[in-house]
């Protein structure tokens, strides 16, 4: 014979397991992250098949980039504040974050010219080069252009934000008033300048960072900022070598949809230097 108590016991569980499942009251895992909304933002506007990819490479990489705003702009205020280890952890991360922006490119560069040339008519004058969140990061990070202003003045609100990072001390700025902050002799014109203005190379600084890089123990934590900073600096590079080649890939040497030249815009970005003492004083060691 069956037990009753037995069977009421598994009905009172297979009870409790359904009630868990039971997401009308309670916050379910799509509500928590807005999937209806992330998933619903695709609007191909061709027939081409690989415009999915297109537009999804591009979304999913700004998400990425708006966590990289999120901790770069943490990661100066903390340098300034003085909170050196919450700063490292989140310069770390940004390293990480740019490794996920340089694997995108392979998926992008699936695309064969064919296909993009038959949705590309229908991007008109969209492109990359218009990412306001980009040039944040840019600003950030101290190569401050003001002609980079002008693509986000049809927006008040995206010209604001761009504006403030263009304005700001970027994040070697604040890391060299670290530095003269800990006993380091960093010339004055670099600890007050117009920070609008792109960084540019200083013998003095040099001297300072080579005297952190001489002696590494007894300036742990400056050498592991110069370190940190160099992570980011080569992950920037790879990211900047890996968008050039998909789109000469992809495109060839036509202009961008933006109006920039393409390939030879890009190529240019290559040549600059964020931290430029962190990497000429190795030759000096």
């Amino acid at each position: 014979m069956q037990d009753p108590n037995n069977n009421a016991s598994t009905e009172s569980i297979v009870r409790d397991e359904k009630a868990k499942l039971d997401f009308s009251k309670d916050m379910s895992y799509g509500d928590y992250l807005h999937l209806d909304e992330i998933l619903n933002a695709q609007h191909p506007l061709s027939p081409a098949h690989d415009e999915m990819l297109f537009i999804v490479q591009h979304q999913t990489s700004e998400l990425w980039m708006k966590l990289m705003l999120h901790e770069v702009r943490a990661a100066t205020n903390a340098i300034a504040g003085g909170t050196r280890a919450d700063a490292f952890k989140m310069l770390a991360r940004v390293s990480r974050i740019m490794e996920q922006l340089v694997s995108a490119w392979s998926v992008l560069s699936t695309m064969t010219p064919p296909e993009y040339s038959a949705m590309r008519p229908y991007l008109a004058n969209s492109s990359g080069f218009q990412s306001y969140q980009y040039r944040c990061i840019e600003f950030s990070l101290g190569n401050k252009n003001a002609a980079m202003l002008k693509p986000h003045e049809h927006r008040d609100d995206l010209l604001a934000q761009v504006r403030a990072a263009y304005e700001a001390p970027s994040l070697y700025d604040v890391s060299l008033q670290l530095l003269a902050r800990e006993g380091l002799d960093v010339p004055a014109d670099r600890l007050q300048r117009d920070w609008t203005q792109p960084y540019e190379y200083s013998e003095g600084v040099e001297a300072a960072w080579l005297e952190v890089y001489r002696d590494p123990h007894k300036h742990w934590d400056l050498y592991q900022l110069g370190e940190k900073l160099t992570d980011i600096e080569d992950a920037f590079r790879l990211w900047r070598f890996r968008h050039v080649t998909t789109v000469e890939r992809v495109i060839g040497f036509k202009r961008g949809t933006g109006g920039t030249g393409g390939v030879s815009y890009l190529r240019k970005m290559l040549e600059v230097v964020l931290f430029p003492e962190i990497w000429r004083l190795r030759t000096a060691l």
